[in-house]
């Protein structure tokens, strides 16, 4: 499969969702954020990921009005926030954010951590949100096995995606043969540790044979197995190199030898363990 800036995966509900992306989190509203979104739009991302609680949706929204490029060709994520679970609220948390986005809808729209006191209802909204059109996909974020059982217990519709914490260091393989046994798209947040791995002796031997960076190694292993990659940065030069991968393409064994990697060691938190 020859991959390119344009290469989508789909999603069990028709729609489909570029490989890669340029994610927001912790990218101030305003400037910040406006200039890395138009960068990353420049450079042929269409795929941009923020959420409520990144306080930047309005500066993305504004970043894409002011791209000029026909909004049906830019993917557009964003999340409810823990506050806002529950059914009646979490249908007013959508309006909310698309009137900050000022868009009439997002391409994906996903729970952004797990609170199982609140499971059932705030799926039943995404369904509504969904068949409303003011998301073309729902799905979630964070989710571990058991959550996602439990979602399964009253929900009609299943998650398009499951956004998770994933990284050579952080693989997830049950979770990720669940998603894949019920055509759930994974999605990876922080797939460069936060910056650590560029430090990785075995990855950094890979990059040096394809003269590319470590972040190029891992964002290509990343979409070579389909799974969707969100790096974020608001450096220009890194957000058009995270998007050069293209040009080069892991051997098997690399990509064995990277599937070897798995630490089960996260820089987030545990999903089990959030108190926010």
């Amino acid at each position: 499969m020859t991959l390119s800036l344009d290469t989508t995966v789909p999603l069990h509900n028709g729609a489909a969702i570029p490989l890669l992306g340029l994610g927001t989190f912790k990218i101030p509203d305003g400037p910040d954020v406006e200039q890395a979104v138009a960068t990353a739009l420049d450079a042929g991302y269409r795929h941009i990921d923020t959420a409520m609680i990144y306080r930047n949706e309005a500066g993305v929204g504004r970043a894409v009005a002011a791209s000029g490029i026909d909004r049906a060709e830019i993917f557009i994520t964003t999340k409810l926030w823990n506050s806002d679970q529950g059914y009646e609220t979490a249908l007013e948390a959508i309006d909310a954010s698309l009137d900050r986005l000022a868009m009439d809808y997002v391409d994906l729209y996903l729970v952004h951590w797990p609170k199982p006191e609140h499971t059932a209802d705030t799926w039943r909204a995404m369904e509504e949100i969904q068949a409303a059109g003011k998301a073309r996909a729902i799905g979630v974020s964070n989710y571990l096995v058991h959550h996602l059982d439990q979602l399964f217990e009253t929900a009609t519709v299943a998650p398009s995606v499951n956004q998770i914490e994933f990284s050579p260091h952080l693989q997830s393989p049950e979770l990720v043969a669940y998603c894949d046994a019920r055509g759930i798209v994974i999605e990876a947040w922080s797939p460069l540790k936060q910056g650590a791995i560029v430090d990785d002796p075995a990855l950094r031997s890979i990059a040096g044979a394809h003269g590319v960076t470590v972040p190029q190694v891992v964002l290509r292993w990343l979409i070579q197995r389909g799974i969707v990659a969100i790096p974020k940065s608001v450096t220009p030069s890194r957000i058009i190199e995270n998007a050069n991968l293209y040009g080069f393409e892991l051997t098997d064994a690399e990509m064995a030898a990277i599937d070897a990697m798995d630490r089960d060691e996260r820089v987030g938190p545990n999903p089990d363990d959030i108190d926010f």
